[in-house]
């Protein structure tokens, strides 16, 4: 018996049939970096094959004045930004094979000098004769990118380094010595983005699931390498159980004072400082705390920051625990600690999100947790919430309530809270 084709199918078959498929047109674009410790700074060179494929790239500057000395085949435009004293700038290139060369500044300072002192308590990113610790994000600044149809940019990234430096690490894939293949699907305009560290370097490595795992930092300043692979083993099995992301590489690197002293994380990359301990006093761990921000990529919108800062805190207890890492009595401890730090916290809903309203989030999505499980007779938790969060760029608290609910089957007592008034 034959049955006939819907009369849709049929139109689309025909205009696939008479319509020439368009193949995406590959254009070069290649990110040179040649480090200069004695100005602090990097001359960074973008090279396109055929500059005719981009119409323009608009770059936001910032306002701190970090980039200058521009040089452009084609025409480059300084331009005010919307803010107070930002500055943007738009490079429309030649055609032909075409270059915007400029240089940024590398070190920036964690915490500003007091007026009375010029001295620099500690830093963000560090150059000094020896290393470099910087952000891609610094080196090659966001920018909006108008490009003709079918433009498929291809991006590589590759190093010079001074005299005696000896190696660089990234977070992205190495296809020679110094140089690294920029492919990031989620982003129309592929800049490199990430923590970096290039110098004399001692580095770990090993493979974790399917990523490879790299901890490095310049040698002499005290990073315990092993510790930390160690503390990566051990909770990895139960990180890709709630966040199954399986990035091509992670980069750990760090370095000792006058480098702040914290932890934060990357693009698929954390620093953490080489003085602090991988798990603390108080029995959490900045190393997983940073690690399920890198997998998770949850994000809240402003006024929502409660969200991502509270679920990093949230596992980096809870991961420790079902491994088998923390103690029901260290447990207790630290569950004792939040709630004295968090008491006098009355909203979530800030600008910026303090430590002790972080402590509060910790202890109101463990309530959540408890929630789900009893009202879905444990057949969903807190993981489950987690995992839809993944797959949205940002979050609001109006859309983390939602979500929530959808997975209790109903309103929820919890997050009737006023903290999220």
């Amino acid at each position: 018996m034959r049955y006939p084709l819907p009369l849709s199918l049929l139109l689309l078959l025909t205009l696939l049939m008479s319509t020439p498929l368009l193949a995406a047109k590959n254009v070069d674009l290649d990110y040179y970096v040649k480090l200069l410790p004695q100005s602090d700074q990097a001359e960074v060179r973008l090279t396109l094959s055929k500059g005719e494929a981009v119409r323009s790239l608009d770059f936001d500057l910032g306002n701190k004045g970090d980039y200058s000395a521009f040089k452009a085949d084609g025409e480059w435009r300084p331009n005010a930004g919307q803010t107070v004293g930002s500055q943007r700038g738009v490079w429309r290139p030649a055609s032909g094979k075409a270059s915007l060369t400029y240089r940024v500044r590398i070190s920036h300072a964690h915490t500003p000098a007091s007026l009375a002192s010029s001295k620099v308590v500690s830093f963000d990113t560090r150059m000094t004769p020896a290393w470099a610790l910087m952000r891609g994000e610094d080196l090659v600044p966001p920018a909006r990118l108008d490009q003709q149809d079918g433009t498929q940019l291809v991006s590589r990234l590759e190093f010079e380094l001074p005299s005696g430096w000896v190696s660089v690490e990234t977070a992205w894939p190495r296809i020679g010595k110094n140089r690294f293949r920029i492919d990031n699907i989620s982003r129309l305009f592929d800049r490199p983005t990430g923590w970096m560290l290039a110098g004399t370097l001692g580095s770990r490595r090993t493979r974790l699931g399917e990523t490879d795992v790299t901890v490095t930092a310049p040698q002499g300043q005290g990073m315990r390498r092993m510790d930390v692979l160690t503390m990566l083993t051990f909770v990895w099995p139960q990180l890709q159980a709630v966040f199954p992301r399986n990035p091509l590489k992670l980069l750990v690197v760090g370095a000792a004072d006058p480098m702040w002293r914290g932890a934060t994380a990357g693009n698929n990359s954390i620093y953490l400082n080489s003085a602090r301990p991988v798990v603390s006093e108080s029995g959490t761990s900045p190393l997983v705390r940073e690690l399920v921000h890198v997998f998770s990529r949850i994000n809240g919108n402003p006024r929502s920051e409660w969200i991502g800062d509270g679920l990093a805190e949230y596992y980096a207890i809870e991961l420790m625990r079902r491994a088998g890492g923390m103690s029901e009595e260290r447990y207790q401890t630290v569950q004792a600690n939040m709630t004295k730090v968090s008491r006098k916290v009355t909203t979530l809903r800030g600008e910026r999100i303090s430590a002790a309203a972080v402590a509060r989030a910790v202890l109101l999505l463990q309530e959540l947790d408890r929630e789900i499980r009893q009202q879905t007779r444990n057949e969903k938790s807190l993981d489950n919430v987690s995992q839809g969060l993944m797959r949205l760029d940002t979050v609001s608290t109006k859309e983390f309530i939602q979500l929530s609910e959808s997975v209790i089957g109903g309103p929820s007592t919890v997050l009737a809270s006023g903290l999220l008034q």
